[in-house]
């Protein structure tokens, strides 16, 4: 004869054993990194101090210490790098020129041509879409570039446009 109990108690360790396998499925697995929102009034660029807009130039990198370093320009991003080889990146992030959109780096589309103005003349923006990036380069008789490009890249600022924060 079956006890009135066991079918109880047996839902109750098939609850607590499913509860069990959910919590230690997700042990282990670090959470994706997110871009912050931009505070222009508080936040500073980590290469030159100058103030980052909450804009199109905007771009951060997550660290894998969990600190964020926020830039005002993606050639302070780059000229971040160089100045950190040793820091260990999670994941870098940029903005769609258009829409401002938060991006992978890695995902984006790059243009670089010396009439393309960003805030330290490094004259370089991203996009989400390559399509979109092709078209504002052959308006601006400029080249499309892909990550790797950007690693390779010579970051120097024009010299007309003045050493900011430098």
């Amino acid at each position: 004869m079956k006890k009135p109990w066991m079918g109880i108690g047996l839902s109750i360790l098939s609850i607590f054993m499913i509860g069990l396998l959910l919590v230690l499925g997700g042990c282990g697995k670090a959470d994706e990194a997110q871009p912050q929102a931009i505070d222009p009034e508080t936040d500073t660029c980590a290469n030159c101090n100058m103030s980052v807009a909450d804009d199109q130039y905007a771009t951060e990198l997550s660290l894998d210490d969990g600190k964020l370093e926020k830039f005002d320009d993606i050639g302070c991003m780059y000229k971040w790098k160089e100045k950190n080889p040793d820091v260990k990146i999670e994941q870098g992030f940029v903005r769609d020129f258009h829409s401002k959109e938060w991006l992978k780096e890695e995902d984006a589309t790059y243009v670089y041509g010396m009439d393309i103005e960003t805030p330290m003349s490094f004259h370089v923006i991203s996009f989400k879409d390559e399509a979109e990036a092709r078209d504002q380069a052959d308006s601006h008789s400029a080249e499309v570039m892909s990550i790797s490009d950007l690693e390779s890249h010579k970051w120097v600022k024009d010299m007309e446009s003045g050493e900011h924060g430098m």
